[in-house]
C-alpha cells in the first residue's frame, strides 16, 4: 500500500513538472502564437490532446492563473477559443462578446491580463459569418445598438472593396481592434520592451480552420 502510494505521489509530481515546464515555455512572445496554431491544427485533424483538462490541472491553477495567451473573441457559442485551439485550464485569458468589440470594459480586461499575468500574446479573433458584424453591414442594429456602435468603423471603412462585405467586414473589425489596442498605453510599453505581441485571426467555421490575417 504504501508503495503504491509513493508511486502514484510520484507520477503526480512528474505529471505537474511537465505540465508547468510546458506552461513556462509556451510564457514567451516567440513560442504562444506557434503553440496556439498547432492546436488549432489538431482540432481541424480531429487530433485533440485535450492538454491540461484533468485534476492534476485543476490542483495546479488552484492558487493562481499564467495564461500564456489572451484571446478577444465572439461570444458566439461556434467559436470557443479553449476548444479551437486544443487547450486547457489556465492555459488562455478569454474575453467574449458579440462581434469581438473592444469597448471599455473588454480593453481593461486584455490589460488587466497582461499586468497581472504577464502574458506574451493577444489574439483577436474575429470569424466566418458573425451575426453581430452581420447586422451592422445590413443596417439592423435594433438589438445590438451598444455592441454595433464599435462595429461600424470598421463597415464604414470596407465600403466599395471588392469580395464579401461581410467577411471584409470581420476581417477589417480586427484589423482596427489591433490597432487600437497598441494604442493603449499598457500594451504600447509592453511592446516596447518586447514582452508581447498581437495576432489578428479569422476562423472558418466549416474546417475550423484559424487564419491569421496580415
Amino acid at each position: 500500500m504504501k508503495f503504491a502510494l509513493y508511486v502514484n505521489t510520484a507520477l503526480l509530481s512528474l505529471l505537474l513538472l511537465a505540465s508547468a515546464c510546458a506552461q513556462a515555455d509556451g510564457n514567451s512572445v516567440d513560442l504562444a502564437l506557434k503553440q496556439l496554431l498547432e492546436g488549432n491544427k489538431r482540432y481541424m485533424e480531429g487530433k485533440l490532446l485535450h492538454p491540461n483538462r484533468g485534476f492534476s490541472r485543476r490542483f495546479e491553477t488552484a492558487p493562481g492563473q499564467k495564461p500564456f495567451a489572451i484571446v478577444l473573441g465572439c461570444a458566439d457559442s461556434r467559436v470557443s477559443p479553449e476548444i479551437i485551439f486544443d487547450q486547457g485550464i489556465g492555459d488562455i485569458f478569454t474575453v467574449r462578446v458579440a462581434g469581438n468589440a473592444l469597448g471599455p470594459l473588454e480593453l481593461e480586461s486584455i490589460e488587466f491580463a497582461i499586468l497581472h499575468f504577464q502574458s506574451p500574446i493577444i489574439v483577436v479573433l474575429g470569424h466566418e459569418g458573425c451575426s453581430a458584424v452581420a447586422a451592422v453591414v445590413k443596417g439592423d442594429t435594433t438589438d445590438i445598438e451598444s455592441i454595433a456602435a464599435f462595429i461600424e468603423p470598421a463597415v464604414k471603412k470596407i465600403e466599395g472593396f471588392p469580395g464579401n462585405p461581410l467577411e471584409n467586414a470581420v476581417k477589417m473589425n480586427v484589423e482596427l481592434i489591433v490597432q487600437q489596442l497598441k494604442n493603449s498605453q499598457v500594451i504600447s510599453e509592453a511592446m516596447k520592451k518586447h514582452t508581447i505581441s498581437i495576432a489578428g485571426g479569422y476562423y472558418h467555421l466549416e474546417d475550423g480552420h484559424v487564419e491569421v490575417l496580415p
